[in-house]
């Protein structure tokens, strides 16, 4: 029976108002998700309630049919249901009685007093849920469940899909797709009847994966349109999806992607989702920032200064020859690096990528003093030393794989086809999880490590327990999780950068553990430039890894100048990727002066609001950084191809404060316009210009004309208030 309680709940933070409807002895409802509401009256809440209520209409159930949360069949709801499950074939539509509601103080502080709670049953399916919703300072909206078996025998839940309202005005919908190189891929498309799915059944969040679910009004852009988004926070299997019924009626949600049998709940057995993270905006900037509010809460994030990272991989490869990385090292300290990170190929066995997995040692026939000649230089110099690891993947030629072969995720009786000629290390094994923690760990210890780049380079195929045979992508993820939180809780100062094949594992959950991603093994920076737009809507631009390659890139064998790969990595982690000792003198000098100007901003650009320009030529991108202050901002230029117009026209600056007057003017050294056909630059650009905050926003300037794949800098900074 319910407690006494009120009917409905009232959410109100960084200018999102959830509304609660509990009042109607099953699921709770949610009557409102968005822009903020004036009437916090139990009264206005009933008025509200009462006129979002949908009329009965012709050949439809006779009683109204409730949208809760988890959507349920058995009420009538004819789309996705919140619980999918059985008991041996019955008990297939479950139908839930609220027992409890209340709001009130949250674990985590970054939501405060203001978490919602249900309690729910459905005493003959034999099922208790638990339902938590909760809104976060910044107006992040996030949601899960958790049921327990409470009846004889086995519950065998198919799946658990949490599901959030949007309006009929939600006519279009935004996400995501890729591949490896080339993460991030936005697509849209009509928001029409039925359902719209992305399902990840990689067993890690994915290339292809929509770390942005979004729907919104007609052509929402960047600082236009309303918009509601999701993303479900979780590194394995999952499911997304946005739905509209012929009654009108649309929700967007998701869940993990249960693989069968992977959740049998005998009694007091219990399943909690993953967090279903949500953000709402006018314009995808406003989403954004919400997002990257939130993350920059978290317990433990990273609040010193991002360092410069030398990596070794597309430096050296498996050429790891330490006189080689020893001279790399002093040049990286030369141009101002301030972390050396040493990349695959430092142990036992690794000469290629065959090889090597699993056997976390150094390879003593490669560095007969171990790593400590290079570790030694790297601190000399007054670097951070950083390894490389793959803790969850085993190759078949490995020492760790002849001996326990049974620590190979498999369904027992096949081995599943390698990738990259590996193998799935089964984390769930208590011994395997064991092994990697001491190796690990040992390391750490032994040179104390300050980072970890962990990667993760194939997808999980026919992934099993092999002892009992069965699905095991669930517990695989759990085990991850576990191992990264036990690794960390032994060396809290221990920086993690989140990798998987690039960016294929970035969602929510991972950040909440990590120091940065790795958002595509791609460091081309046309590229770049694109995968970092999109990606950069939930990780905050501190978190993503950017790194200046050579000058031709590896990937994609395009070539671009030094200003175009510095600047386009000095908006996110800055970093360098190339064998500095093969760079001329005055691409090194060059690439000095960008390091230099990286160390100048980042202090208030990590902390900073991003922004990104709606200008009506897709050739001609805006991207900008602006202080939380108001008091600066650092916009980009950047032509991403030829335009069918030239000069580009009038580019607002967004972000600023209306109510200042600014200057605004080029930054060396990303100045280099590339005087091609005669151009000359704006009539602005030589003495730079004072506007306001208002002006800018609105009108805008004109915008330098660029060769296609350049790009230009401009700092802007506060002179004074207007009158007025």
């Amino acid at each position: 029976m319910l407690s006494e309680t009120p009917r409905l709940f009232h959410l109100l933070a960084g200018g999102v108002s959830v509304v609660i409807d509990a009042g109607g002895f099953g699921v709770p409802q949610i009557v409102h998700w968005g822009a903020p509401l004036d009437g916090d009256t139990a009264a206005a809440l009933e008025q509200l309630a009462t006129a979002a209520r949908p009329q009965i209409v012709s050949n439809s159930i006779d009683v109204h049919v409730p949208l809760g949360v988890l959507p349920e069949q058995a009420a009538g709801w004819a789309g996705t249901p919140g619980i999918s499950g059985h008991r041996d074939g019955a008990h297939f539509t479950p139908l839930l009685a609220l027992t409890a509601a209340s709001v009130g103080g949250s674990p985590d502080a970054r939501f405060a007093d203001r978490r919602f709670v249900a309690d729910l049953a459905d005493v003959d399916a034999g099922l208790e849920v638990v339902l938590v919703i909760e809104l976060s300072e910044s107006g992040v909206l996030r949601s899960r469940a958790t049921v327990t078996g409470t009846g004889a025998g086995v519950y065998t839940l198919d799946g658990l899909q949490l599901a959030l309202p949007v309006p009929l005005h939600a006519q279009e919908i935004l996400d995501f797709t890729g591949r490896h190189v080339r993460e991030s891929s936005p697509q849209r498309h009509a928001f029409t009847f039925g359902s719209h799915v992305n399902e990840g059944r990689r067993g890690r969040t994915g290339h292809d994966a929509s770390l942005l679910y979004a729907v919104g009004s007609t052509g929402f852009g960047f600082q236009t349109g309303e918009v509601w988004g999701v993303q479900v926070a979780w590194s394995g299997n999952h499911r997304t999806y946005a739905e509209r019924m012929p009654n009108g009626r649309g929700v967007v949600g998701g869940g993990e992607l249960l693989l069968p049998g992977e959740i049998r709940l005998n009694d007091g057995d219990s399943y909690t989702s993953p967090w279903l993270y949500a953000s709402y905006g006018t314009g995808l900037d406003e989403l954004s920032a919400r997002f990257h509010a939130f993350v920059r809460t978290r317990v433990g994030y990273p609040t010193s200064p991002r360092p410069v990272v030398l990596n070794t991989w597309e430096a050296v490869y498996f050429d790891q020859n330490l006189d080689t990385l020893l001279a790399l090292a002093d040049r990286a300290a030369e141009v101002g690096v301030e972390r050396f990170v040493l990349d695959d190929g430092w142990f036992h066995g690794r000469r290629d990528k065959s090889a090597g997995l699993g056997d976390w040692r150094i390879d003593d026939t490669m560095w007969p003093d171990g790593l400590d000649p290079l570790v030694q230089r790297v601190r000399a110099l007054g670097m951070q030393f950083g390894l490389w690891f793959e803790p969850e993947m085993i190759n078949p030629d490995s020492d760790a794989a002849r001996e326990h072969p049974e620590w190979i995720m498999s369904p027992g009786y096949r081995l599943p086809p390698t990738a990259r000629f590996q193998q799935v290390l089964d984390l769930a094994n208590p011994e395997a999880f064991a092994h990697v923690l001491e190796s690990m760990s040992g390391l750490v210890a032994r040179y104390d490590i300050d980072f970890i780049k962990w990667d993760h380079n194939r997808d999980l195929v026919d992934a099993g327990h092999p002892g009992a045979g069965v699905a095991g992508v669930h517990d695989q993820t759990l085990a991850f999780y576990r191992l990264v939180d036990e690794l960390r809780s032994r060396f809290p100062r221990l920086e993690i950068e989140a990798c998987s094949s690039g960016g294929a594992r970035a969602d929510l959950e991972v950040l909440e553990r990590s120091d940065r991603i790795w958002a595509s093994d791609c460091i081309d920076a046309l590229e770049r430039q694109r995968i970092e737009r999109w990606t950069g809507l939930t990780v905050p631009p501190e978190l993503i890894g950017s790194h200046v390659g050579a000058d031709t890139a590896h990937s994609t064998k395009r070539v671009h100048d030094i200003s175009f790969r510095a600047g386009t990595a000095i908006f996110g982690s800055f970093g360098i990727e190339q064998n500095l000792s093969l760079a001329s003198a005055d691409e090194v000098e060059r690439l000095t002066q960008w390091i230099a100007l990286y160390k100048e901003m980042r202090g208030w650009m990590h902390r900073g609001t991003v922004v990104r320009g709606d200008h009506p030529d897709q050739a001609y991108w805006l991207r900008g950084v602006v202080s939380v202050d108001r008091d600066e901002a650092l916009y980009s230029f950047v032509a991403m191809a030829t335009s069918v117009q030239n000069p580009p026209g009038m580019v607002r600056l967004p972000g600023l404060d209306p109510e200042r007057v600014y200057r605004v003017a080029p930054l060396a050294p990303g100045t280099g316009i590339l005087t091609f056909n005669h151009h000359a630059a704006p009539a602005w650009w030589v003495d730079g210009i004072e506007l306001s905050g208002l002006t800018l926003a609105r009108v805008g300037l004109q915008a330098p004309a660029l060769a296609p794949e350049h790009l230009a800098l401009v700092h802007v900074t506060s002179i004074t208030c207007t009158e007025g």
